[in-house]
């Protein structure tokens, strides 16, 4: 492990200690901050995947039932889709339930839920190519088992006391890289994550969707994709996730 991600993980343990020792806020202020986190969450992560709602536009949907003029359905059921995936995720982490491929297969259905019935919920039946990738995801007759593999991977990391922020970057990238589903394997796997760092105590983490976050994003999991070098996109976890605590610690203490 180089020595700016231990830097990093030193520094987003610290934060998090800070947040849990921090004066309680009464229900109803940690309720809006959350709101307000979970909101952006589910902005940032559809706009990686070219949604083009506004923040507002989002807000306005999940939160009063709003139809914006001009936007399709398609997104409008994005962002409704995956503030419901946010509720499934936080009822899983607070009962301290494994992950398991039945968890990661509710939560795709969650976000395809009105958008593709058939293929929510389900592996993927035929071959893909990601458009931008030199990566090629496995043929669908090799999903089962490394999916299988994948799960073991992650209990193994569970077992040998792994950092949570290492093992939920594992997560995103790993299901990333086997592509199982036909779509919404990019909001799957940053649920994944999120569902992991929830577990462990993190807030939401928010990964950015504008164009040079993009960039940054999809060239980490490049380069662990194409030339195995885990690392950069580790580290750019752990910079979100330690964003994201500072965040929520400026907030709190006003």
């Amino acid at each position: 492990m180089n020595t700016q991600l231990t830097t990093v993980l030193q520094q987003a343990d610290t934060l998090k200690a800070r947040m849990q020792a921090a004066r309680p806020l009464d229900v109803e202020a940690l309720a809006k901050i959350k709101a307000a986190f979970e909101m952006e969450y589910t902005y940032e992560s559809n706009r990686i995947e070219g949604n083009t709602l506004t923040l507002q536009e989002t807000a306005l949907i999940v939160s009063e039932g709003v139809t914006i003029g001009g936007k399709s359905m398609k997104e409008h059921l994005e962002a409704i889709n995956h503030a419901q995936a946010i509720e499934f995720i936080k009822e899983i982490a607070s009962n301290d339930i494994d992950i398991t491929e039945r968890t990661i297969k509710e939560i795709h259905a969650l976000i395809l839920h009105g958008i593709n019935r058939e293929q929510a919920g389900q592996y993927r039946t035929v071959p893909v190519m990601i458009v931008g990738s030199r990566h090629t995801p496995p043929q669908p007759w090799l999903i089962q088992p490394q999916m299988e593999r994948f799960i073991i991977e992650y209990k193994a990391m569970e077992t040998n006391g792994e950092h949570p922020i290492l093992t939920a970057a594992f997560l995103h990238d790993e299901l990333v890289k086997i592509h199982p589903f036909i779509d919404g394997n990019g909001r799957t796997s940053r649920l994944l994550m999120n569902l992991y760092l929830l577990s462990k105590g993190y807030t939401i983490t928010v990964l950015k969707g504008d164009n040079e976050a993009k960039q940054a994003y999809y060239t980490a999991l490049e380069q662990s994709h194409t030339q195995g070098n885990r690392e950069t996109f580790c580290l750019l976890v752990a910079n979100t996730v330690k964003q994201s605590l500072e965040k929520y610690l400026r907030i709190i203490n006003g």
